[in-house]
Parts: structure tokens; sequence; C-alpha cells
């Protein structure tokens, strides 16, 4: 048997990790910059008392399902953020609301431009596509290595990881909804005169909205999935009561924080679609 020798995969990887630390000033710009995004957010959410945060929500649920079946997703709504405001945890959704937003705002802003590169250009695809697929199956739980190494603890470590985690599939979709474009419209907006800009402004991008607004909500979806495994590294919210409960081993309370989870990702998910959905009633 011939004797092959172990790869210092693992050294090579942490000596990148210690290099690429010593840029503090760099990544502690990218850290300001995700904690005013997130304060932001949280400023706004504590603004309001939460009776009106509620009704607010039941009030913009109504517009976005108007000419639509609303009353089970505003019953569920109501009951299911009383329900949240009755077991204390008001403060908890909202921080882990403001994680899922923020994660979501960063992937949305550098995905979608991703997907239509991708999408125009060939080279650019064969580059990222094995990426996406590096993204979406490495564990999670590995994200945070690097995130605490680069961030430290905290809310902004939590964003990365869920940016990481959360990417892939808005870029896929955009990607694919911009292929899937018919070449016959394509051929005739060309006979046309029309540019580069115009095509992907005006035929393009308003084809592939479905598609692009299902990878979206699927980003959406995976963002609040990682709210339990970011607590992990100090980011606060209702995945770190879940967290807590575990270590517990207090059933009862991973429970009820498990099913304010629930809850939220629900009315999200239906939220998206809803918004989708009037965005197709405009047109």
């Amino acid at each position: 048997m011939f004797n092959i020798p172990k790869l210092p995969l693992e050294d090579w990887v942490n000596s990148g990790v210690d290099y690429l630390a010593k840029f503090t000033g760099f990544f502690d710009a990218i850290s300001n910059f995700i904690s005013m995004i997130a304060n932001a957010f949280q400023w706004f959410f504590d603004l309001f008392p939460v009776w009106l945060f509620i009704l607010l929500l039941l009030l913009v649920t109504d517009y976005l399902r108007r000419g639509q079946k609303k009353w089970g997703l505003l019953s569920l709504e109501l009951v299911g953020l009383l329900f949240i405001w009755n077991m204390g945890y008001w403060r908890d959704m909202t921080q882990t609301l403001t994680l899922v937003l923020t994660s979501c705002v960063i992937v949305y802003f550098f995905g979608i431009p991703l997907g239509i590169w991708m999408a125009k250009n060939k080279t650019v695809k064969a580059i990222v596509q094995p990426i996406l697929d590096f993204m979406q199956t490495m564990p999670a739980f590995v994200y945070l290595i690097p995130a605490v190494a680069f961030f430290g603890i905290g809310t902004v470590p939590g964003v990365i990881a869920s940016v990481i985690f959360a990417m892939p599939p808005t870029v896929r979709m955009t990607d694919l909804g911009i292929r899937q474009v018919p070449a016959d419209l394509i051929e005739a907006a060309d006979s046309y005169g029309s540019t580069a800009w115009q095509k992907l402004f005006k035929l393009q991008l308003p084809l592939a909205k479905n598609t692009i607004m299902s990878g979206v909500t699927q980003s959406l979806m995976l963002s609040l999935s990682m709210v339990v495994i970011a607590s992990m590294i100090g980011a606060l919210g209702l995945g770190t009561k879940v967290y807590f409960a575990v270590g517990r081993n207090n059933a009862g309370a991973g429970f009820t924080a498990g099913l304010a989870i629930v809850i939220l990702a629900i009315i999200l998910d239906r939220l998206s679609q809803s918004l989708q959905n009037k965005q197709g009633d405009l047109k």
C-alpha cells in the first residue's frame, strides 16, 4: 500500500483565516455598515407600541390581500402576534425580524445583480455556479467559525452567516428567470433597436419577476431558519430562547419559542406571496 501524505488543507485554511483577520479596518467597516442597517430596523420596530404594530401589520395585509381570501391570514396574524406578546417574546421577535430583514436586504442587493450577470455571461456562470453549490451544501455551522473570527460575536456575524446560507436561491432563480425569457421576444426587442438596459428592465425582469420572487421567498425562509444557529454566536432573538431551552432541557420553553418562530415564518411567507400577487395585479 502506498503511503499517501495527508494534504495540509486544515493548516492552509487556518493560515488563510489568520491572514485575513489582520485586515481589521476592512471588517470593521463591514460590521459598522451591517450594524447601521440592523439598528435602523430595530429602531423602527421599537418606535411603535405592540398594539399599534399589530394593527399596522393587519392593515398592510388587508391592502396586499385585497381581492383575495384574507380572513384566514388576518386571523393567524392577530392570534399569532398576540400569542407572542403574551409569552413575553415580543422583543425577541423583533430582534429576530431585524436579523432576518437585514440579511435579506444584503442578499437581494447583491444576489439579484449577480444572478443577472450570470444569465448574461457564461464565464461568470461557470465560476459562480460551483461557489453557490459550495455555499448551499456546506453545513451552516461551519459558517459561524470565520464569521466569529472576522466579526466577533453578536448580530453582525449572525447576519453574515445568514447571508452566505440564504444567498444561493436568489442568485439561482434570478439567473433562471432571465434565461427563461423566450428568445423570440428578445429578437423582437433587438429588431426595434432596444438597448441592453431597455431589454433588461422592460422585458426580461418583468417576465422573470415570478421566478425571481420565488428565489426571494426561499432566501427569506432560509435566513429565518438560521436564527437558532446564529444564537450560538450571540445573535439575539427567538433563537436564543430555543438555544437556552435546549441547554437547560426545558421542553416547554423550547416549544413555545419554536412555535413563535413558526408563526413568524408563516406570516413572512404569506406576506411575501401577497406582495408578489399584488405586483401582478398592478400590472
